[in-house]
């Protein structure tokens, strides 16, 4: 009997240990991780750089509070400061958390309250988060959700253009929707949304929860399309694995989020700091995004060669290395296949392969991964003929 909530449907794999683009079971099995625990171990798994800087604090000290000075989250928030052109950072333990910062930060600010995000979005599953999602199935079973919400279409600019106006506080967006299948923001709608918040005073909330921190080929992916948010969360890539979130504004914000008004106990938590700073001293070298972009180019030109016969899929997208491939069915079993060929994939909706994979990995390693889905792929769509 198992004493954890069955909150996860959780894969027939156990970790014994892993490194780099790699991760062993305790079966012995090999696995090559085009997860990155879900977009998290942007530089693989255990970077020595990263594993140094741990140890290093781990042997100062773990926790002390946010009463007492910290010039090591000084530094963090600098660094984000300066890669993301925003000026102020408030630290949490997560995406969701980083979310929540926002979407309070936003309504104090405009002293209103609604906010417009769109259908397929994902920001998190804490009450105010999950009522902020565009997706049913999260809050099935929860009640009333938080009214403070309204929801539009994706890249339908005239779909914002009716719900906009005095008493929307902000508009929070994806530039990429990750969770909800994949889905590419396009340039003309984004800026489009961002000018729309400029004429009505609202707030341009940009969530990079999951495309942040390297994971596109800049160091945020907003940066593909000059926009200037007044407000962007990051987290998953920013501790390598350690737990952390942050909340980036603009300096004019900073006087609504003064001594009391916005606290947590373990934000910015010294070996999540120390995480985040060998992470993006690592990231943010422009050496770095440069290869990350090359090797994007690859990725996607592997995809498409190996992947363009199969009449099954539907569509491949994404952006630097976070690309989905729509399926005409269910990936479910898809996704089964892969990790007994030695490959881990997410899904991303019920139809979409999504594949997260390090931003260090070898061309070797994406060309072998890319194959076993080609293999895979084959061997799965002749049962499916007939449903699609």
């Amino acid at each position: 009997m198992s004493h954890l909530f069955p909150t996860y449907t959780r894969w027939e794999v156990e970790p014994e240990i892993a490194g780099g683009s790699m991760l062993i079971d305790k079966n012995g099995n090999s696995y090559l991780d085009f997860t990155s625990g879900i977009g998290v171990c942007n530089l693989g798994h255990r970077p020595k750089n990263v594993e140094d800087a741990v140890l290093k604090q781990l042997n100062q000290f773990w926790h002390i509070s946010n009463l007492f000075q910290s010039s090591s989250q000084e530094t963090a928030a600098k660094m984000l400061a300066e890669a993301s052109g925003l000026d102020r950072v408030f630290f949490a333990n997560s995406g969701a958390e980083a979310n929540e910062a926002a979407i309070k930060l936003a309504r104090k600010a405009t002293g209103k309250s609604k906010i417009i995000t769109f259908n397929s979005s994902f920001h998190g599953r804490t009450f105010a988060t999950m009522s902020a999602t565009g997706q049913d199935k999260i809050k099935y079973g929860f009640g009333p959700m938080l009214e403070t919400f309204v929801y539009v279409s994706y890249n339908d600019i005239e779909a914002v253009k009716r719900e906009i106006g005095r008493d929307i506080a902000a508009v929070m967006i994806e530039v990429v929707q990750g969770e909800g299948g994949i889905h590419v923001g396009k340039k003309d709608f984004l800026q489009g949304v961002e000018q729309l918040c400029k004429q009505h005073n609202a707030l341009f909330i940009i969530d990079e929860i999951q495309t942040g921190i390297g994971r596109t080929g800049k160091p945020f992916a907003f940066q593909h399309y000059d926009l200037g948010p007044d407000l962007i969360t990051t987290a998953k890539g920013l501790g390598s694995g350690f737990p952390i979130g942050a909340c980036l504004g603009k300096e004019n914000l900073a006087q609504y989020f003064g001594a009391g008004s916005h606290g947590s106990t373990f934000g910015g938590n010294p070996l999540s700091i120390a995480a985040s700073i060998a992470t993006m001293d690592t990231i943010f070298k422009e050496d770095f995004l440069a290869e990350v972009v090359d090797k994007s180019e690859y990725f996607f030109e592997q995809l498409r060669n190996q992947l363009h016969h199969l009449s099954m899929i539907e569509n491949i997208r994404g952006i630097g290395m976070m690309a989905g491939i729509e399926c005409k069915f269910s990936v479910t079993t898809v996704l089964s296949e892969l990790r007994n060929m030695g490959l881990l994939a997410l899904p991303a909706g019920d139809k979409v392969i999504r594949l997260l994979p390090p931003l260090t990995i070898s061309e070797e390693h994406i060309k072998n991964g890319v194959n076993i889905i080609k293999e895979v792929l084959e061997t799965s769509a002749k049962p499916l003929e007939h449903v699609y």
